[in-house]
């Protein structure tokens, strides 16, 4: 059959469906020509019709195509010049996933020419491979946006009370012994009421999940039986990850996203994407044309001055170039989309320096793109976190992003690290970090809610394993240990390994307490990884991306210890909740403020005097004291009201032995009690605190709460 094609517009990019037909719409400033392929959904490596976009306007190449419905199967081949050395790979011949496409069927196949060039020849990607890729190639689907939301609303949590947890779909549900097994690893699991129970009541704010865009497994890794498990390899930027859909019929993933988010919208929990706008599964010069690439690959992607090569910022083969200004809209429509059509709260930027980067490479706090998205009316409303690091030159950018952007704060995790393993010369890091490092965000009028403080991330040791195993573990990567970090700043307190001494297991969870304690008493946004809460193991693996089985996945299955971790951290993160002076919205003075009882901070040494400036310096220092004044809060609340809190008293030991602190007395009228003790559950909450001093045990910290004594 002859396809009606009319001339359509040039907005909106990608495939939308009006109801009465399709308008495609696709940017290549190089192109000569672009046709639009159809699929059989019964047989989707069969095509079934071809057609032009009969119309370019501003390099945005459109037609609009009556009658045709969602569920369509399609790609695109572009036809162009095939120039390395110029920049340009157009290929005919490869079908390309349109950059827009809101959802995808089926997966790459590694076994088909899904590569520009031909392999094997001797000048490689300079020649063009003239066979058809489109049975190795997933189909965009044409799908409809419509979805009853109800009455969905954001949550809205402000960035004072937020408690991230970073999770993955399938990871967090696959062994959830109350989630049907045909919604286990999928967004409809992630929604299944257990896991919305466990969320609430351990009292987390916001869910950050790990990759949901589309993305590919790469060739070496399905080679090896193994997968992309962390999904850090994207294809299409607006397309939800078919593989954690639980039913396969194409488009219908979209849905299920939107439903699971509905249903953490009504628990209250907010949803946070970790988003991979830095680079593409596509590779270097000698990776395949899947879809920018064969699109308009200058336009894209950072290229070298022999525009054959590729800038790479990343380690993964190429950078997206977001100073270009179309491949820069292309990420800001898709953050867009996932706010408006998709309802989340929010996103981390992978490797966010990338994004950052202008003219020939350097990074800059006021790149264009995040101008755009400072003064864009939805972009800027959402929750926005920086990775602030790449691989590329000057990409170690921590506390340089601007506002309202908020960072990973790799310095809060390194510093509570080494401090709790025992570590000298850390005293005036640690000050830092425990108070919301002002001396990286102060200077630039940021508040402290810009650090994101976390000790463990998907990336790197579980807190189980961190301090289990001093060394890495990573041999069932097939890399030979080689791959994952080296440097962890862990301690596996006297044995590598799981063991059955006592003595050593009763260290590591005390260690356990201590730095999750340590996380929700600084000031600053918490962060915790899915399962850390219940000792979740990984065997020592640091570097897990492609363990798509139980060694990744959450173990639901609690002993006594392991119920006594969940308990403990609940109680943490709703004790905080409590507590608007670990909630402050502006840095710490070390002064009365309005008539308080209290400074809003002050350091004590174990004897109960202030802390010096000479003692910030001593490298032995590893027993501190601060005491935060709960009245001494210079922000008022929503309604303009002082915010009056409790004060809080708080010791840390990281000395091998044990501390004699001297308790600093309550104000008239006042008493301490103890809120938490690491050593000891049987001390706490709100048991008395012995007058005069206190001893804590070595590698310990307790909190103490001021309260009446009429309470």
């Amino acid at each position: 059959m002859t396809r009606e094609v009319w001339p359509g517009k040039p907005y909106p990019r990608g495939a939308t469906f009006d109801g009465s037909g399709v308008n495609f719409a696709v940017f290549s400033q190089v192109a000569t020509r672009v046709e639009v392929c159809l699929f059989d959904p019964r047989d989707p490596s069969k095509e079934i019709e071809r057609f032009d976009l009969p119309v370019s306007t501003e390099y945005t190449w459109h037609g609009y195509v009556p009658a045709l419905e969602p569920g369509t199967l399609y790609g695109f081949r572009v036809h162009g010049p095939y120039e390395p050395h110029k920049g340009h790979r157009c290929n005919p011949y490869k079908l390309l996933v349109d950059p827009y496409a809101k959802a995808l069927h089926g997966e790459v196949d590694w076994s088909q020419p899904v590569f520009g060039y031909t392999l094997g020849h001797e000048k490689q990607d300079l020649m063009r491979d003239e066979r058809d890729s489109a049975p190795g190639m997933p189909k965009c689907v044409v799908v409809s946006d419509f979805f009853d939301w109800g009455n969905d609303r954001a949550p809205d949590v402000p960035w004072r009370k937020t408690v991230i947890y970073e999770a993955h779909v399938k990871g967090l549900t696959m062994r959830h012994p109350k989630v049907p097994e045909h919604l286990r690893g999928t967004y409809a699991g992630l929604a299944h009421p257990a896991v919305i129970e466990h969320l609430t009541k351990l009292g987390v704010t916001s869910v950050e999940l790990l990759p949901v865009h589309e993305y590919v497994d790469d060739s070496f890794l399905s080679d090896k039986g193994l997968s992309n498990y962390w999904g850090y390899n994207t294809l299409a930027f607006f397309a939800p990850e078919q593989k954690y859909a639980s039913r396969k019929a194409p488009g219908t993933v979209v849905n299920e996203f939107k439903a699971m988010v509905k249903a953490l919208h009504a628990a209250g929990i907010e949803v946070l994407l970790d988003v991979v706008y830095n680079h593409t599964c596509e590779g270097n010069h000698m990776g395949p044309t899947l879809s920018l690439k064969g699109i308009d690959n200058a336009s894209y992607y950072w290229l070298m001055p022999d525009a054959r090569y590729y800038l790479d910022f990343t380690g993964c083969g190429n950078s997206v170039n977001a100073a270009n200004q179309n491949a820069s809209r292309l990420i800001i429509d898709s953050l867009r989309y996932w706010v408006q059509e998709m309802h989340v709260d929010g996103f981390r930027f992978d490797l966010a320096t990338v994004l950052g980067r202008q003219g020939k490479g350097e990074f800059s706090p006021n790149a264009a793109f995040f101008q755009i998205i400072s003064q864009d009316p939805v972009l800027s409303r959402v929750k926005l976190i920086a990775e602030p690091w790449d691989v590329g030159l000057g990409g170690y950018q921590v506390g340089n992003f601007p506002s309202p952007w908020r960072e990973w704060n790799g310095k809060y995790r390194d510093a509570m690290r080494r401090y709790w393993k025992g570590d000298e010369n850390l005293a005036g890091e640690v000050g830092h970090r425990l108070t919301g490092s002002s001396d990286m965000f102060q200077s630039a009028r940021r508040r402290p809610q810009a650090s994101i403080n976390f000790i463990t991330a998907h990336d790197g040791f579980t807190l189980h394993d961190l301090v289990t195993y001093s060394h890495k573990h990573n041999e069932a990567n097939g890399e030979f240990n080689r791959d994952g970090a080296d440097d962890n700043q862990a301690w596996n307190c006297g044995a590598e390994g799981e063991t059955q001494d006592a003595n050593i297991v009763s260290l590591r969870e005390r260690q356990k307490r201590n730095l999750l304690s340590s996380l929700f008493l600084s000031l600053g946004v918490p962060m915790i990884v899915a399962g850390d809460e219940m000792g979740r193991t990984q065997g020592g693996n640091n570097n897990a991306y492609c363990q798509d089985n139980e060694l990744s996945w959450v173990d639901w299955n609690l002993d006594e210890r392991r119920q006594a971790l969940l308990d403990f951290t609940s109680r943490l993160i709703h004790f905080r909740d409590t507590q608007p002076v670990l909630q402050r919205r502006r840095f710490f003075q070390g002064e009365h403020i309005w008539d308080s009882e209290h400074k809003d901070l002050t350091w004590f040494r174990p004897d109960g005097t202030e802390m010096s400036s000479e003692d910030w310096q001593k490298p032995f220092v590893r027993s501190l004291a601060f005491l935060l004044g709960g009245d001494a809060i210079p922000s008022p609340d929503e309604r303009g009201q002082r915010i009056i809190g409790d004060a809080l008293l708080v010791l840390l030991n990281a000395h091998h032995e044990a501390v004699s602190f001297t308790v600093p007395p309550p104000t008239e009228g006042k008493r301490w009690v103890i809120q938490l003790y690491t050593a000891s559950d049987e001390l706490g909450p709100d048991a008395p605190v012995p007058p005069g001093r206190f001893e804590l045990i070595g590698r310990s910290m307790a909190v103490f709460r001021q309260v009446s004594t009429d309470d």
